[in-house]
């Protein structure tokens, strides 16, 4: 484990297969400026390279936030230090995403990633790591990612959380088409650079964002950009859509036990609410809260209102947030 300020790095490569060499982002020349850059540091875990950011009280409970396809830790740039005024507050770049280095196939796969991260946390967490995060709050892909560690035993928290979660596979035509044209882009070399050129264009970037029913600010645009830029990190999201396998979740996901509160944008394009539906259907205990007007991206439109969801979400499972 590596504490303190995150040492300089040199820029990265992601090789694939065929012998493709992409260039990764390196935290000294890109990451200036990067939200939450004086609380992060590397930490070295299932033989890759993690960006990790924690922040609030080390005595209060301990919340880890889990970020979905395509996005890195900036995505809680205006939650996170809300929830850190409550609790110790735990984010990650999830491989190859961002500022963590690229990982295999397997690793990039759901179980695998689970496991990944669960080897992470025992390194990033130390003495701390046996009791794990007693709340975990996931984005989309997070929150899949959290529910297979949940049913899998890799943390026990008190409550998860999930924003906009994709739980399921999609259905219909969509369903049988996109994993195996997902498979077929992030073989190919010359994707993550066509996807990386088209970000240059602004305009590009904001049709993304919108295309998710979200609207942003212009720095949330222009973090968006920095990231989709990066033919590294298109090649990581690439990888993680081509591995994901959502089919045996949807299966287990009736023998979730850890409290599950289901938040969902009203306005979400990218994940129906009627994925959070089916699921509250599964699993009747769950709560679904609907946040009217809001999008995917519903926790960088509005943190202090997901905050206010979040902290209500801990309370109603009895863990008290710090005064």
């Amino acid at each position: 484990m590596r504490a303190g300020p995150p040492p300089s790095a040199n820029p990265e490569t992601l090789c694939a297969e065929g012998g493709r060499v992409t260039t990764r982002l390196d935290w000294e020349r890109d990451g200036q400026g990067w939200p939450q850059r004086d609380a992060s540091r590397f930490v070295q875990a299932s033989g890759l390279r993690w960006l990790v950011q924690q922040a609030g009280p080390t005595n209060a409970p301990l919340l880890l936030l889990i970020h979905g396809t395509g996005a890195a830790s900036h995505s809680w740039r205006g939650l996170m230090p809300l929830l850190a005024l409550h609790f110790n507050t735990l984010a990650v770049d999830l491989p190859g995403h961002g500022y963590t280095s690229a990982a295999s196939a397997a690793q990039m796969s759901l179980p695998g990633m689970a496991r990944a991260l669960q080897q992470l946390l025992a390194a990033a967490l130390g003495p701390q790591a046996q009791a794990g995060p007693e709340l975990v709050v996931g984005h989309s892909a997070g929150a899949a990612i959290a529910a297979r560690m949940c049913l899998d035993g890799a943390m026990a928290p008190r409550g998860l959380v999930s924003l906009n979660g994709a739980f399921l596979p999609l259905g219909g035509l969509p369903g049988l088409l996109f994993p195996s044209a997902a498979k077929l882009m992030a073989a190919l070399p010359f994707v993550p650079e066509m996807f990386a050129s088209r970000a240059a264009s602004p305009a590009a970037v904001q049709r993304l964002i919108e295309g998710t029913g979200s609207r942003l600010d212009a720095e949330g645009a222009a973090l968006y950009a920095r990231l989709l830029r990066n033919p590294g990190h298109a090649a990581g999201a690439l990888a993680m859509m081509a591995n994901w396998d959502l089919r045996p979740l949807e299966r287990d996901l009736p023998r979730l036990t850890v409290p599950l509160t289901l938040l969902v944008g009203a306005n979400d394009r990218a994940v129906p609410a009627s994925q959070s539906r089916h699921v509250h259907r599964l699993l009747p205990a769950s709560r679904l809260v609907t946040l009217p007007g809001l999008g995917h991206l519903a926790h960088e439109e509005q943190p202090a209102l997901l905050a206010a969801h979040i902290v209500e979400a801990a309370r109603t499972v009895g863990l008290p947030p710090a005064a």
